[in-house]
C-alpha cells in the first residue's frame, strides 16, 4: 500500500544522516590514519637484559640490540614503516662532551646493524643530541653555565655521520642549536651520504611533558639546570615560523613538531605554512598521562589512543611518533 504524502514540517539539513551508519562514517571520513603513518619510537641500552621495563612509561622497555630488532620485525608486520632509536647508556662512558655518541662501535651503530640484518625493509631514523650521553645531561658541549651553540655542531655532525655510516635512513637533529641541520647536511654530503633523510626537530618547546623520557634515556638525574636557552619557549608561535623555516632551507627534509598533543596549534601553522612533512612526537609524558588515566579505568583504552592519534592527522601531520604505535596498529587492523 502507498504510504500517503505528508508535507515537509522539518528542517532539509539532517547533518546526522552522514553519520547513522559506520559504513557511511568511514566513507565521508575527512582524515584517515594507518599503521604506515606511525613511527614507533624505542628505548634502547647496552645492559644485560633483552627488556627493561621503564617504570614511567607502563608498557615501554628498555630494548637490547636483539630485542630492537624483534620490535622492527614486529612493526613490519603491522605495518609501521619506520622505528626511531634512543640510547640509554652506561653512565660510565659519558663525560662531559658525550663521547659515546661518536663511537662507531656503540650501541646505536650495534642497533642499526641488528635492525636492518632482521628487517631491512623498516625505517631507521635515529636522534641526534648528546644529552643521552653526557655527564651533565645537556644537548651540547658546556662551559661553565652556558651549551655552546657553535662548540656543539661539530659533535653532532660527527655524530649524524656515525649513524649514516652505519645504516640510518634518517638523522633527526633534536638538539635546538642554531645551524646544526646545515651542519649535519653538510657533513653528509661531504662523506657520500647524500641520500640520507634529515628530519628535524624545528619547533622543540622547553616542556614539562619529556620527564619520563629524561628516567627512560637515564637522562634525568645528570640534567644540571634546565634547556630553556636552547628549547623553544611555549608561550611563542612565530617564532616556530622562523625555526621552521631557517631548517628547510639548511638542508632538512621533513621537519618535527614537539611535543605533539600540546602543540596542534603549531602543526597545523607548520603544515600549512610551508606544505612540507610535518611530524609530531607523542612525547613520553603525554603516553604517561593516558596510561595512567588508562589503569585507572577514566579512559576507554582503545578509543582514546586511537582519538589522539587521529587528532594529530586531523592537524596536517604527515606522520606520528607514538609509543601507542603498535597498539595502534593492532587495534587498525582488527
Amino acid at each position: 500500500m502507498t504510504q500517503p504524502f505528508a508535507p515537509a514540517a522539518f528542517p532539509y539539513a539532517r547533518p546526522r544522516r552522514l553519520r547513522s551508519s559506520p559504513w557511511v562514517r568511514r566513507l565521508v571520513a575527512e582524515t584517515t590514519l594507518t599503521p604506515a603513518d606511525l613511527i614507533w619510537p624505542l628505548i634502547v641500552h647496552d645492559g644485560a637484559e633483552d627488556r627493561q621495563p621503564v617504570a614511567s612509561m607502563p608498557g615501554v622497555f628498555r630494548l637490547s640490540p636483539k630485542a630492537a630488532a624483534q620490535a622492527a620485525v614486529e612493526a613490519r608486520d603491522l605495518g609501521i614503516p619506520a622505528v626511531a632509536l634512543f640510547p640509554n647508556v652506561d653512565g660510565a662512558i659519558k663525560d662531559a662532551v658525550g663521547t659515546g655518541a661518536t663511537d662507531p662501535d656503540g650501541l646505536i651503530p650495534d642497533c642499526i646493524k641488528a635492525i636492518k640484518d632482521a628487517a631491512p625493509e623498516i625505517g631507521v631514523m635515529c636522534d641526534v643530541a648528546l644529552d643521552c650521553y653526557t655527564d651533565h645531561g645537556h644537548d651540547g658541549v658546556v662551559e661553565g653555565q652556558r651549551i655552546l651553540n657553535d662548540a656543539t655542531l661539530e659533535r653532532l655532525a660527527e655524530q649524524a655521520f656515525i649513524q649514516a655510516h652505519a645504516g640510518a635512513d634518517i638523522v633527526a637533529p633534536s638538539d635546538m642549536m642554531d645551524g646544526r641541520v646545515q651542519a649535519i647536511r653538510e657533513a653528509l654530503e661531504a662523506n657520500g651520504l647524500q641520500d640520507v633523510m634529515i628530519l628535524s626537530y624545528a619547533a622543540k618547546y622547553a616542556s614539562a611533558f619529556y620527564g619520563p623520557y629524561r628516567d627512560a634515556v637515564g637522562s634525568a638525574k645528570m640534567l644540571t639546570g634546565d634547556k630553556k636557552t636552547y628549547q623553544m619557549d611555549y608561550a611563542n608561535t612565530d617564532e616556530a615560523l622562523r625555526e621552521v623555516a631557517m631548517d628547510i632551507s639548511e638542508g632538512a627534509d621533513a621537519v618535527m613538531v614537539k611535543p605533539g598533543m600540546l602543540y596542534l596549534d603549531i602543526v597545523r601553522r607548520v603544515s600549512e605554512t610551508f606544505r612540507v612533512p610535518t611530524f609530531a612526537y607523542q612525547v613520553s609524558g603525554e603516553y604517561a598521562m593516558m596510561r595512567a588515566s588508562m589503569a585507572n579505568g577514566w579512559l576507554d583504552e582503545d578509543r582514546a589512543i586511537l582519538e589522539s592519534l587521529h587528532a594529530f592527522k586531523r592537524a596536517g601531520c604527515a606522520g606520528v611518533l607514538s609509543y601507542f604505535a603498535p597498539q595502534a596498529a593492532r587495534l587498525m587492523g582488527a
